[in-house]
């Protein structure tokens, strides 16, 4: 019984850790960031990125709409380009449920007592958001964004999107001490 007790809590847990994006940047630190007023994006490498034609327009979407409200302007003469890559990954959780009726060895019990485990599998999608100086063509900075994908709706998968972009580009641009 006291088992019961901690079900919603680790139901809550599972839920929760589902849902969450993962974030890394990365950037030049010599670079001041401050120069740069307006984007393009870089068509070569967004081609290349592995997803269908949708799913880039509704990045490309979420990525112009996250720099204009940081102040930024699309632009035939960009200070930075924008380019995408994406990857997946199958992933599978084991929640192991040792939650018994007794105590005991039984060779038909796993682990001795009524118990299991349950396998869980999902999708994991990373996106990478590289932002290149234009006059230069170097990498000036990069988000990582990693998290379960979702493919159930039309709208859970944009608002999903929307959710990772936007939480990539919360760390644009880097630091509060900027050069």
């Amino acid at each position: 019984m006291k088992a019961l007790k901690f079900l919603p809590l680790l139901l809550l847990f599972v839920f929760a850790s589902c849902s969450t994006v993962r974030v890394a940047t990365d950037f030049d630190k010599e670079v001041n960031f401050n120069q740069y007023k307006s984007f393009a994006f870089f068509k070569p490498g967004i081609d290349k990125a592995e997803i269908s034609d949708l799913d880039k327009k509704r990045i490309l979407r979420a990525i112009e709409e996250n720099l204009s409200i940081k102040g930024m302007a699309k632009s035939e003469t960009p200070d930075l380009l924008v380019s995408i890559f994406t990857k997946e990954r199958e992933r599978l959780d084991v929640y192991n449920n040792n939650f018994g009726m007794g105590w005991g060895w039984n060779p038909w019990y796993y682990g001795g007592y009524y118990g299991g485990s349950n396998i869980s599998r999902s999708t994991e999608g990373t996106l990478y958001i590289d932002l290149i100086d234009a006059k230069t063509n170097n990498l000036v900075w990069q988000g990582m964004g990693s998290a379960d994908l979702v493919t159930s709706s039309m709208e859970k998968k944009e608002e999903r999107i929307r959710e990772i972009v936007m939480k990539i580009l919360a760390e644009y641009p880097p630091g509060v001490n900027k050069k």
